[in-house]
């Protein structure tokens, strides 16, 4: 399904799907913080060690069914696919966008 999502949020689903981790910095804010599983990564360099760390462990592909924006906050609901437990799974990750930029991306169930 294609989505019509801000620049930032789909350079990030690109990269999530094996693109290029250094285009991070384009679209999160340099002390933007993810947090997944429990855990929250906090800047640039820890949420590219977060996507290579995922990347060595797990080979998967994730594809966004909706989006629901909300002032700057934007909800997008994805399809996870890959080798891990409890594949696949349906996954919100719910983006605080400021000025075209990711400021948090909370990723859950």
């Amino acid at each position: 399904m294609n989505l019509n999502l801000p620049d930032a949020v789909q350079t990030y689903f690109d990269v999530s799907n094996g693109g290029d981790i250094s285009r991070l910095a384009a679209c999160f804010y340099t002390d933007a913080s993810v947090t997944d599983e429990n855990r929250t990564h906090q800047g640039i360099a820890a949420i590219e060690a977060w996507q290579q760390e995922t990347r060595q462990t797990f080979t998967y592909r994730v594809e966004p069914l909706a989006a629901t924006q909300n002032d700057d906050s934007l909800t997008v609901t994805a399809r996870l696919v890959g080798n891990f437990p409890g594949s696949p799974l349906q996954l919100n990750h719910v983006f605080l966008l400021q000025d075209g930029q990711i400021r948090t991306l909370e990723i859950a169930p």
